[in-house]
């Protein structure tokens, strides 16, 4: 049996570029509980782009959703 998919590696240098060039949202929640009793509750939601993408996108209008603070 052959594989359909081939193996590719790729640099980890390669990888941050492509991730940069296009932005990335990372997103999650943490709920820390005893007894059934949510004590803590975390949220995380962070956009990693480079700057210069950013700022394209804010010349065309920005990304939908995006909230600059400052």
């Amino acid at each position: 049996m052959t594989r359909a998919i081939e193996r590719r590696e790729v640099a980890l240098v390669d990888l941050l570029d492509r991730v940069l060039a296009g932005g990335v949202v990372i997103a999650g929640e943490i709920t820390l509980t005893i007894a059934d009793i949510d004590l803590v509750r975390i949220s995380l939601r962070a956009l990693i782009a480079s700057v210069r993408v950013e700022n394209e996108e804010e010349e065309r209008g920005g990304r939908e959703g995006a909230r600059h603070d400052g």
